[in-house]
């Protein structure tokens, strides 16, 4: 792996990028069927029914978190709309799409300060806390991290499920 040299950006870079590659290589396996299987039929939860909700909202919410920032520093943009995907090939595009969203706020701000100690300047999100730029980043970087965890325990499930299938038959 090549290290970003660039400080506590490239630190949140680096990690950011090894849990999306951590979550490729976890998705690798998954068939078209895996990916939309619904596994979780409980849960009130629309992004979190199946492989493909969660990598939906794995997206979306990666440019939400960027989004954010960019709202805080000034510009005017809108957040990006959820998009259900048919493959396991397109996510990978759209993570990696995703990724350099990202890198691009710090290519846009390369001084962009990460601190913030005064709690009325965080920024205050959609969703009611409020971060700086390095804990929102770190939220970013630990919400692949549990999604990825959630994942597996779907694959997990669904393992199980086929086993117990089979030995009915």
């Amino acid at each position: 792996m090549k290290y970003r040299d660039n400080g506590a950006i490239g630190a949140l870079l680096d990690e950011y990028e090894k849990s999306i590659r951590e979550l490729k290589a976890v998705i690798k396996q998954v068939t078209t069927n895996d990916l939309t299987y619904i596994v979780d039929h409980e849960t009130k939860d629309e992004d979190c029914k199946s492989i493909q909700t969660i990598l939906t909202h794995i997206v979306e919410s990666g440019y939400t978190y960027v989004i954010e920032i960019r709202k805080w520093l000034g510009e005017e943009i809108n957040y990006k709309k959820k998009e259900l995907l048919h493959s396991v090939p397109e996510y990978n595009i759209a993570l990696d799409k995703m990724f350099a969203f990202n890198e691009d706020l710090f290519k846009d701000y390369p001084k962009i300060q990460l601190e913030e100690y005064t709690s009325n300047k965080k920024i205050k999100v959609r969703w009611g806390q409020r971060y700086d730029v390095d804990q929102l980043l770190e939220h970013a970087i630990m919400h692949i991290l549990r999604h990825r965890r959630q994942i597996e325990r779907f694959m997990v499930k669904m393992e199980n499920s086929s086993k117990a299938n089979t030995s009915k038959t």
